[in-house]
């Protein structure tokens, strides 16, 4: 995998003005990927907008790592409900429409 598409963590706290550390404890939590390469350790841009919210519930609302990780794993499982709630009314709708015929 090349670097050039990820994220240096070390850049990344930098310019969010938080602590390594932090994201250290996401990972831990198994809430971010790290990956390491040439004996640095970078995130997938995929996951910047997940963790920017986990720093803001942490740092803005004071809210402790066990508590980010109960939300996001509760706002996955909401996120992952609607979903099949839309999939479920789409095939719904479908087999409305084929009643009517």
């Amino acid at each position: 995998m090349s670097s050039k598409n990820l994220i240096q963590i070390k850049q990344f706290c930098i310019y969010h003005e938080i602590e390594n550390t932090f994201i250290t404890e996401l990972h831990n939590y198994g809430l971010v990927e790290i990956i390491m390469e040439e004996n640095d350790e970078y995130l997938q841009p995929e996951q910047l907008p997940s963790i920017e919210k986990m720093i803001r519930m942490h740092y803005d609302l004071n809210i402790n790592l066990e508590g980010i990780d109960a939300i996001y794993h509760l706002l996955n499982k909401i996120e992952a409900l609607q979903h099949h709630l839309t999939n479920t009314q789409n095939k719904l709708r479908i087999y409305e429409e084929n009643q009517a015929d």
